[in-house]
């Protein structure tokens, strides 16, 4: 099954067992985040890559410099624990990990929540690539992928679904990255991206290995 499969499947579950009211809710906030013009500002390929230097699920700090000397780098940003579709992407990311080694390109994920929340998705999911924690989305902002929840979605999450971004992130800021993946070449600069502001829709991690091929 293909992820953008898995993802209209659970998209479908989750929404179908929800209030309509909520649903208009999330679906109007994903339009607004569309119409603000947030991806003129996300990096293409082309661009140089941001460099970050950023703690690992076990708190070890990870370069980007420093996995750069070793070869290609794949990068995707994951919004946290708490999103299901996030989950279902690193699952299927996962997959493709032994196809990145044999390539000799490294992965890791971007996320804003702390140490302790990447490392407990680490461990649930069995993960053979590096979570890494970016305090109040600092190098997804300088990615373009930084975004602000405000009400009436922050009120959803928060009060109605329990979702407390301030206690997963660690932090007061209700920012979140924009779910994208880059691959960035030994030189730093971008050689492919692609973003989805719609979280329930992501391109299946194979048209990554056929990107790689071209690097």
């Amino acid at each position: 099954m293909e992820l953008q499969e898995s993802l209209s499947r659970l998209k479908e579950k989750i929404e179908g067992g929800m209030p309509p009211e909520f649903v208009k809710i999330m679906h109007q906030a994903t339009r607004d985040l569309e119409a603000s013009g947030i991806g003129d500002g996300i990096l293409k390929a082309g661009d140089e890559a941001p460099a970050f230097s950023l703690p690992n699920h076990n708190g070890e700090m990870v370069s980007s410099e420093e996995l750069l000397q070793k070869g290609p780098l794949v990068i995707t940003f994951y919004r946290g624990v708490w999103c299901p579709y996030c989950n279902t992407d690193l699952a299927f990311l996962k997959r493709f990990k032994k196809q990145f080694d044999e390539m000799g390109v490294n992965m890791v994920s971007i996320s804003p929540q702390t140490v302790a929340n990447n490392l407990k998705i680490v461990e649930q999911q069995r993960l053979n690539f590096d979570l890494l924690r970016d305090t109040e989305n600092t190098t997804a902002g300088q990615f373009g992928l930084k975004w602000e929840m405000v009400d009436p979605l922050k009120s959803l999450y928060r009060d109605t679904f329990k979702i407390k971004l301030d206690e997963y992130n660690g932090d007061d800021s209700w920012t979140l990255p924009v779910p994208a993946r880059f691959i960035i070449g030994t030189d730093g600069i971008i050689k492919y991206a692609e973003y989805s502001v719609d979280y329930t829709k992501r391109p299946n991690p194979d048209v990554l290995i056929a990107e790689l091929e071209a690097v």
